[in-house]
């Protein structure tokens, strides 16, 4: 070997170790850093003539499981769609509220047919039937509570909506400029795994609100196409479209075209029954605003329109004539099955029997359109309120449509109906939790480990010391040849 060869060698050496240690350093600072890939260094030997010449520094190389990566992202963004939605129909359920928990839906209607026995017993009693005008007027405000309750979370999703297309399209935007920078770092020879972490911390946000699946391109590009088959990013990102309704109502749904949709570069982001954007919190928001809180919508305005129907009619009032309004009625009016839709925001007691609208409760009594209070002691319409919540009565319309319940098991089954939602939900969003943290180990396994990296620094260290002897034993060496 020549003198030359090996200060060749020993130097190259030094200058591989200090690469090394340069990786090693930027590991172990980044080990808590999300989104950060660990380096390693890859090196190469070179020779000249077939004479080993050194080592040279190939690159650095990210470490990712690609594979793992891309199960997890699915993963979170599955686990994201899944607490969106098991944290709506909570809130959902909390508006209806549990049985035997004071202020819930069938509290509300315990509390109004025990003022109506309580009344019964004394008919005579201003103050008694005072207390049941108030128990119905505080039915029909629960009603009220859970209609208006539920549009709020339309309106908030509807918000949440709108947010998050926001960040999707300055998301994909910024991993679109990292593309284009890195090509041009690449281009350059200078590294570009720093930009790469940024990338992919990027695409990781991104995942969340859309299921995904990450491309590679070559030069270290990559491409974004959601699970449902859309383009994300290829080279160019693509426009998500969205408008907010700051004002939601009952009878407004992306059906009759008062709510916005999603698009993408203009084109609806549905493609037949297939979503083109699904699988993360972005699908989630949209089903609670159209389908999760539109069902309970419909349950809590199923249960309004029987409590109507209930109490109108002659059969139940000999003083009311066909049309008009019961002891509850739609906003003052008499119902129309027509305009269903968010009547348990517009319930109300009527006006006529009601202290607080400027009503007599005597009207309880003797009937809503008695002309003047009939006798003090005489029970028998009270009682007839009293009964017309005790019989069965076919529901006609919301999920137990069809059924024949009382008023109280309407309760029951309408609760029931939300409550098994929201368990279903629950279930599912522990699942892909429990998915989510198993793939999120496996992915770590490729992480930074200081101890490792430690290990890594001690060869280092012993690697720079033995080119650093040899370039001072040949220079030695050549000390000694001179001297001679």
């Amino acid at each position: 070997m020549s003198i030359a060869a090996t200060f060749a060698n020993a130097l190259s050496g030094l200058a591989a170790s200090g690469r090394a240690a340069q990786v090693v350093s930027s590991n172990i600072a980044n080990a808590m850093t999300p989104g950060y890939a660990r380096r390693e260094l890859e090196l190469t030997s070179v020779s000249l003539g077939g004479t080993g010449t050194g080592v040279a520094v190939v690159g650095v190389n990210r470490v990712v499981n690609r594979a793992v990566l891309t199960e997890l992202r699915l993963a979170d963004a599955a686990r994201g769609g899944a607490d969106c939605r098991a944290e709506a129909l909570k809130r959902i359920e909390d508006l209806f509220g549990l049985p035997g928990e004071a202020g819930s839906l069938a509290d509300s209607l315990t509390a109004f047919e025990s003022a109506l026995a309580v009344a019964a017993s004394r008919p005579d009693s201003a103050a008694r039937l005072d207390a049941a005008a108030g128990a119905a007027a505080a039915l029909a405000q629960k009603l009220n509570a859970i209609g208006d309750g539920i549009q709020a979370i339309r309106a908030e999703a509807d918000a949440a909506i709108a947010a998050a297309v926001g960040q999707l399209n300055a998301d994909l935007a910024a991993i679109g400029r990292l593309n284009a920078d890195i090509l041009a770092y690449r281009t350059l020879g200078r590294d570009v795994t720093a930009l790469c972490d940024q990338r992919q911390a990027l695409v990781d946000r991104v995942a969340t609100q859309v299921a995904l699946r990450e491309i590679p391109r070559p030069d270290d590009q990559i491409a974004l196409v959601s699970e449902g088959g859309a383009i994300l990013l290829d080279p160019t990102p693509a426009v998500i479209g969205f408008t907010r309704t700051p004002t939601i109502t009952a009878d407004m749904t992306i059906g009759s075209g008062a709510l916005s949709g999603l698009t993408i570069d203009g084109a609806p982001a549905t493609a037949g029954a297939r979503d083109l954007l699904g699988g993360g919190t972005l699908a989630a928001w949209l089903d609670l605003r159209d389908r999760i809180a539109t069902t309970a919508q419909a349950d809590a305005d199923a249960f309004a329109r029987d409590l109507i129907g209930r109490f109108t009619g002659p059969a139940v009032d000999p003083t009311l004539a066909p049309g008009d309004p019961g002891l509850f009625t739609d906003a003052g009016a008499a119902f129309l099955p027509a305009d269903e839709a968010g009547l348990a925001g517009r319930i109300a007691l009527n006006a006529l029997a009601d202290p607080a609208q400027g009503g007599a409760s005597w009207r309880l009594r003797d009937g809503l359109m008695a002309a003047s209070p009939g006798a003090p002691g005489e029970a028998r319409q009270i009682l007839a309120w009293a009964a017309a919540l005790d019989s069965p009565g076919t529901v006609q319309s919301g999920r137990a449509a069809g059924q024949s319940l009382d008023a109280a098991a309407l309760a029951a089954e309408t609760l029931s109906a939300v409550s098994a939602a929201r368990t279903a939900a629950e279930g599912e969003a522990a699942r892909a939790a429990g998915r989510a943290e198993g793939l999120r180990s496996l992915h770590l396994r490729d992480g930074v480990d200081s101890d490792a990296e430690l290990q890594a620094l001690i060869l280092v260290e012993q690697a720079w010391a033995a080119n650093a002897r040899v370039l001072e034993t040949m220079d030695g060496l050549l000390r000694r040849l001179m001297e001679i």
